[in-house]
């Protein structure tokens, strides 16, 4: 991927991010969290997939951008 991709996919990861991030407060404003405990699971599985993948991406960028 181009340095480009790269930060266009960062950018897309930090929407999603902040995104389950509005919606898992929320469910904790809204005292949720127990009586949707599977659905508070997949957000935080959704949240900790985006950052693992956000995190990997500016790696790649940065290791591409070390090797010029």
């Amino acid at each position: 991927m181009t340095e480009d991709e790269h930060q266009r996919v960062i950018d897309e990861l930090d929407e999603v991010i902040r995104d389950a991030r509005t919606l898992m407060d929320r469910f904790e404003a809204g005292g949720m969290v127990e009586a949707m405990a599977g659905d508070y699971q997949q957000l935080l599985d959704l949240h900790a997939r985006a950052v693992g993948d956000q995190k990997a991406h500016t790696l790649a960028m940065l290791g591409q951008l070390l090797s010029h």
